[in-house]
């Protein structure tokens, strides 16, 4: 039970779209991630997806509509939805989803990244 610091979570490591673990509840994990470019449209078939923007700005695609977020804000993506996120500049943020969950959903591909990698 120690305090987690943000800013310095993220020095740790400076992949792009490859998310570390910094905390876990349950059986939920809390991640941060740096992004920066275009993901793959993919899904999460079994589970909810939430991103909390910490810094930068953060574009999620959704099939119908697209939604912009800026620091301090987040969305939850409902599990079985296809979506594409992808930031201008580097993004920083942080994702909270059950353990074990693959960040490229059903897609796969090159830019999966493995899972549990703690900072």
């Amino acid at each position: 039970m120690k305090p987690v610091n943000l800013t310095e979570k993220f020095r740790l490591f400076t992949e792009q779209w490859s998310p570390r673990v910094i905390a876990e509840l349950n059986d939920y994990q809390v991640k941060l991630a740096k992004l920066e470019g275009d993901f793959v449209w993919h899904r999460h078939d079994d589970t909810d997806e939430l991103f909390f923007v910490v810094e930068g700005e953060l574009t999620i695609e959704f099939r119908d509509r697209t939604a912009v977020l800026g620091a301090g804000e987040l969305i939850v993506v409902p599990r079985g939805v296809e979506h594409r996120p992808r930031a201008e500049s580097e993004c920083r943020v942080m994702i909270i989803e059950p353990r074990g969950v693959r960040n490229t959903g059903d897609a796969g591909g090159e830019r999966t990244a493995a899972n549990d990698l703690w900072v």
